[in-house]
């Protein structure tokens, strides 16, 4: 493989997280490899996976929580709560505040 300038290195990972849309995939102790090759790196992990859904936590940025704001006339706590009750969808945020919800 060293002659196909394909590099391998094992790697002492605790554990492994791949998120997907709607669940995590957790490895716990997996056998991790890197391999760099051509100027790219990739891993092959190898283990025993659990399932558990993704947890999806919301924190609005400064600049979401200033834009609703200006559009609403609202407190910035008010627009803090708007934002994660919609979960940073900022239309529906405004929308909202402006009906008076």
């Amino acid at each position: 493989m060293k002659q196909m300038g394909v590099k391998q290195q094992a790697l002492e990972a605790e554990s492994v997280v791949i998120r997907l849309r709607d669940k995590e995939l957790v490895f716990i102790s997996p056998e991790v490899m890197m391999i760099s090759m051509g100027g790219q790196e990739s891993f092959q992990v190898v283990g025993r996976f659990s399932e558990r859904p993704r947890l999806r936590s919301y924190e609005p940025s400064e600049e979401d929580v200033a834009l609703v704001v200006e559009q609403t006339g609202a407190s910035k706590e008010a627009a803090i709560k708007a934002l994660e009750d919609h979960k940073g969808d900022i239309a529906a945020v405004i929308l909202d505040l402006k009906e008076g919800k």
